[in-house]
């Protein structure tokens, strides 16, 4: 469940610069929310391949 909480705690860090964003119309914040989802997909992709291949092993 690690991974899980990777996941969880990399979209919580980005929760203020969203308000900023979103409520304030802070455009450096914009930037590093654009940063921050590009991790959050690189992320995901590295999850999807370890589930795919731990899925294949148990096969």
């Amino acid at each position: 469940m690690s991974r899980f909480s990777e996941v969880k705690d990399l979209i919580l860090s980005l929760e203020g610069d969203f308000e900023k964003f979103y409520d304030k119309g802070n455009q450096a914040a914009g930037t590093r929310v654009r940063g921050g989802m590009q991790q959050l997909k690189t992320l995901a992709q590295e999850i999807r391949s370890e589930v795919q291949s731990l899925k294949n092993e148990k096969n």
